[in-house]
């Protein structure tokens, strides 16, 4: 990644697309985290899994004493209708903070409302106000819908170099 790369651009129609009345964008709360936990659950579902999330845990990771993770939720008539968790990343070789999308997700009946859209917009301001300069995103190699929504979004592919390692503690 180039620092050209690690800079944040707003896409065209995130400025042209105003969050609609009807849909409330937020940080998660603590009373969230039930909801979050059966969209978690869907969202596993949804890839063919089976989500472990314990409430607990989640709550811990969220809003405990050193939380690991930022949730932002996408609200309509009260319910809690999709999500995006974010995860901090460091590259030490251009002392630059980031944020990793670890998971957004839009519950089956709300998709094709733009509520991806807009919580990407809202992961993005989340981020620059943590005094990121970039964000990261994943997506499976023949999930071609999600290339296509984030390029379309203004995230540029980067190439993939070796393997990740893993150790359980």
């Amino acid at each position: 990644m180039t620092a050209t790369l690690m800079q944040m651009p707003i896409a065209e129609d995130e400025i042209r697309t105003p969050v609609p009345e009807t849909m409330r964008l937020r940080a998660a709360r603590a009373t969230d985290v039930p909801a979050l936990a059966a969209l978690i659950a869907d969202h596993a579902a949804h890839h063919g899994g089976k989500a472990e999330t314990r409430l607990a845990r989640l709550t811990e990771d969220l809003f405990g004493d050193r939380p690991w993770l930022t949730a932002l939720v996408a609200e309509k008539a009260g319910r809690i209708v999709g999500y995006c968790l974010l995860a901090p990343l460091y590259r030490a070789d251009l002392a630059a903070r980031g944020l990793e999308i670890h998971q957004i997700f839009v519950a089956e009946a709300h998709r094709g409302e733009g509520i991806g859209r807009h919580l990407i917009g809202l992961a993005r301001r989340t981020a620059s106000q943590m005094g990121c300069t970039y964000l990261s995103v994943g997506a499976a190699t023949g999930n071609f819908q999600a290339h296509r929504f984030y390029e379309g979004l203004a995230f540029r592919p980067q190439p993939v170099t070796g393997m990740r390692y893993l150790q359980a503690l």
